[in-house]
Order: structure tokens, then C-alpha cells, then sequence
């Protein structure tokens, strides 16, 4: 086992990451940018190292700082939590050239699960199922309008690189196609420094569902079970849930298998997940993999009784998984919901500044993910996400009213917050009856006569 870890992240995920090292008796270091003083992640760590400037790019994103960090309190591992350098193979590299263990899976699958177009062919030839789309990365508008051609109008252009909804547009015709072909790539570029896409069939009203994999590196990997994340806004996801509501027995083991297999192609060890499109039909269709920890972690975590990122330190340790695939027992229902310094009424404009109200709610089954504090400011610079309400019912109507019962709780202000809007989409009948899609946040803002009168009454 490891003596100290640095977590090069912030925020929550850098609190919830420092908790699992003490609880494993590991010390800590936390990494800073100069606006992230008074964070919590700071004042929890054995040790703090300020990295730089308030820019992502100047702290956060800036390797050789990170890595002299790393250097300097004499670290044995680093824990990247996510975004920022978690899917960034360069990075894993050179943590690996310095002879500092990168918590998570090998470059190579980094950058093989991150190359979109790849990724798909991976696990095409793992017989895994994928949306119809280009062979391809497709260079040029004229190449984007014959892949349009043959697919069928609408299509979706997203980026070869990187994910969180950037550098992806949909297209209705040839003359949207044009236009969003070359934003996407624009988009890609400034996010990724890959102006890279490809295009793919777009499904118009799909779910979206994750299973959890866990891999070690002497040959075992298991999934944790199915999170539904289809309640999204710009492809970017609010709240999720797990068990998904309305999986079939036989499709959820089909998928698992699926999910499993897609794993095992990218060689892959350590926590991941891999994600899929399920439509109307129940035919599902792998998007991505995702080759670090998720924000949705904690669903699972509270269904199965197990620690990811225990596990996830645990087999970069090189320890083997102690369970099986048969022991993994699925307890209830839990559902989270991220609680972003937003203004859900204004086009979700960020809502950065000091709080100076803070409650947060607690009591049976609750859990909250969180690095904020009376008298914190939410600094401009970063996601917005302040906090995660987690709970656990022992279905999911219960989990529904227990949410429910917490946003109630929570109060954070004088900054606007998503905790309305959540308590919003908990009250429609859509959402209680478990018939949810991706497009389910547009039809509460943009179209909401077009549901049903119990369910404009109900919000």
C-alpha cells in the first residue's frame, strides 16, 4: 500500500479522495491554484502545495508544477479524481517516468479508450454494438455531408478528443450540417487541442446508461451494476440514479456482459465505465469509455456497500479485487443530484461569489459530497458544482421522497443554485413513472405545455 498520495484535482472530489487515503491510513498532499487558498481540500490534507495561478491552465492543467509538487513532498502516487489530467495519457506517462504511480489504468488504454473513433472500432471487434457513424475521423465538410447522406439525417458531430458535451452538435439537414460540422470542430480545438470529429446516427429520444467496472491487473474485471444519467442539459449530466429504473433483467445482464467485454478489449485495469445509448427498442449502443473515476460515483457506491476509490487505490497498489462478479449484491435504490452555482431561470448562468447561508441537509440515508463552507467563495475559474446530494431508499419511490426531503433542507446562498430546478424534475409524473431520455430537461424548459396537466400542476 502506498505511504502518500498527492491529489492533483480540487474541489469535492479532492475532499472525497483525501477521506478514502485516511481511512486506508495514507497521507495526503493537496495541490492549489492561488484562488482555491481556503478550499477545503486544503485545510484537510496532511500537506498543501500551491501550483499556480487561478487559470486551469496555469495550475491545475500545468503538468511540470504538478509534478514537482509530486516531487517535492516525496509522494508515492498521485490521484487525479476527474477532469482535468484524469484522461490525459501524457500525464500518466510521465507520472510513470518519474516513478510515481498514476492511480488509474495504463496510458495505453488512456489514450486508446480516448480516441473516439478508436474506441469504437475496439469494441466493434469485442462484438459490442455502436451507433452507425463514419469509419473515421472526418476531415473536411464536403466528406461530412456524404457520411450524412448515408446515415440519414439527423446525425450527431462530436469531438475524437475529450467528452463533457464539447465539441458536439446535431444536424437536421445539410444546410445545419455545414454550420455545426465547423463549430464542432472549433469547439474541439479550444477544449482539446484536437479539432478532431466524427460523425455518428443521432438517436433522438435515448437513454443514457453506465455501468461501473472495476479491473484489476491480474486479469478479473466485474461491473458494479447500471447508473442512469439521461437527465442531461447540453450533454452534460444533472442527476443520476441506480439501479436505472426500468432495465429489464435480461437486457441489464446483456449490457453488463456487454460492458465487461468492451473492458477487457481496451485492456483495461483499474475503475472505469462504459457507457451506452439505449433506445426505444432496447437496443443499446456503446458511446464511450470513460477511463477514470465519474461525479456518479457515490449511486453505486451506496447500492453495493463498496468503496470505489478504496478500490481504485487498492489495484493501483497492485492488490487483486476480492470479490467476484456473483458477490456483487445490488441493495435498494440511490439517486444523486449535483447541486451546481447556477441560475436554472437565467440559461444556467453561472453564479459565482461568497456564501454566506449555508445548510446542508443530513438525517438517515443521506449523504453529501462537498468543499464548501459558510463564508467560502465560489471562485469564477472552475465547474461550477459546490456540492452532490446523495441518498439511499430502499426503492426508488422512497429514494424520490428522501431527495425530496433533503433539497427541502438545503439552503445556499445569497448564490442561485440548481436545487430548485432538481425539486422540479423529482415532482414530475415523467420522472416517477422512471420514462426518461436525454431530451428531458428540454421538454421541462422549452416545451413544458406539451406534458401532461397533472404534470404541469405537479411542478
Amino acid at each position: 500500500m502506498f505511504h502518500k498520495i498527492l491529489i492533483a484535482n480540487r474541489g469535492e472530489i479532492a475532499v472525497r479522495v483525501i477521506r478514502a487515503c485516511r481511512d486506508l491510513g495514507i497521507r495526503t498532499v493537496s495541490v492549489y491554484s492561488k484562488a482555491d487558498r481556503e478550499s477545503l481540500h486544503v485545510r484537510l490534507a496532511d500537506e498543501a502545495i500551491c501550483i499556480g495561478e487561478a487559470p486551469s491552465s496555469e495550475s491545475y492543467l500545468n503538468i511540470p508544477s504538478i509534478i514537482s509538487a509530486a516531487e517535492i513532498a516525496d509522494v508515492d502516487a498521485i490521484h487525479p479524481g476527474y477532469g482535468f489530467l484524469s484522461e490525459n495519457p501524457h500525464f500518466a506517462e510521465i507520472c510513470e517516468s518519474c516513478q510515481i504511480k498514476f492511480i488509474g489504468p495504463k496510458p495505453e488504454s488512456v489514450r486508446l479508450a480516448g480516441d473516439k473513433s478508436l474506441a469504437r472500432e475496439t469494441v466493434r471487434k469485442a462484438k459490442v454494438a455502436i451507433i452507425p457513424g463514419s469509419k473515421g475521423v472526418v476531415s473536411d465538410q464536403a466528406e461530412a455531408l456524404r457520411v450524412a447522406k448515408k446515415l440519414g439525417y439527423p446525425v450527431i458531430i462530436k469531438a475524437k478528443a475529450g467528452g463533457g458535451g464539447k465539441g458536439m452538435r446535431v444536424a437536421h439537414n445539410d444546410g445545419k450540417l455545414v454550420t455545426a460540422f465547423l463549430m464542432a470542430q472549433a469547439e474541439a480545438e479550444a477544449a482539446f487541442g484536437d479539432g478532431g470529429v466524427y460523425i455518428e446516427k443521432y438517436i433522438g429520444e435515448p437513454r443514457h446508461i453506465e455501468f461501473q467496472i472495476l479491473a484489476d491487473r491480474h486479469g478479473t474485471t466485474i461491473h458494479l451494476g447500471a447508473r442512469d444519467c439521461s437527465i442531461q442539459r447540453r450533454h452534460q449530466k444533472l442527476l443520476e440514479e441506480s439501479p436505472a429504473p426500468g432495465l429489464s433483467k435480461s437486457l441489464f445482464k446483456k449490457m453488463g456482459e456487454a460492458a465487461v467485454r468492451a473492458a477487457k478489449a481496451f485492456q483495461y485495469e483499474n475503475a472505469g465505465t462504459i457507457e451506452f445509448l439505449v433506445d426505444e427498442h432496447e437496443h443499446f449502443y456503446f458511446i464511450e469509455m470513460n477511463t477514470r473515476l465519474q461525479v456518479e460515483h457515490p449511486v453505486t457506491e451506496m447500492i453495493t456497500g463498496i468503496d470505489i476509490v478504496k478500490q481504485q487505490i487498492r489495484l493501483a497498489s497492485g492488490e487483486k479485487l476480492s470479490f467476484s462478479q456473483d458477490s456483487v449484491k445490488f441493495n435498494g435504490a440511490a439517486i444523486e443530484c449535483r447541486i451546481n452555482a447556477e441560475d436554472p431561470d437565467r440559461d444556467f448562468l453561472p453564479s459565482p461569489g461568497k456564501i454566506e447561508t449555508l445548510i446542508l441537509p443530513g438525517g438517515p440515508n443521506v449523504r453529501v459530497d462537498t468543499h464548501v463552507y459558510s463564508g467560502y467563495v465560489v471562485p469564477p475559474y472552475y465547474d461550477s458544482m459546490v456540492a452532490k446530494v446523495i441518498v439511499h431508499g430502499k426503492d426508488r419511490s422512497e429514494a424520490i421522497q428522501i431527495m425530496l426531503r433533503s433539497l427541502k433542507e438545503t439552503t445556499i446562498g445569497p448564490i442561485k443554485t440548481t436545487v430548485p430546478l432538481h425539486e422540479k424534475i423529482l415532482n414530475r409524473p415523467r420522472f416517477r413513472q422512471g420514462k426518461v431520455s436525454t431530451n428531458f430537461i428540454e421538454s421541462l424548459f422549452v416545451a413544458p405545455s406539451l406534458e401532461p396537466v397533472e404534470a404541469r400542476k405537479a411542478g
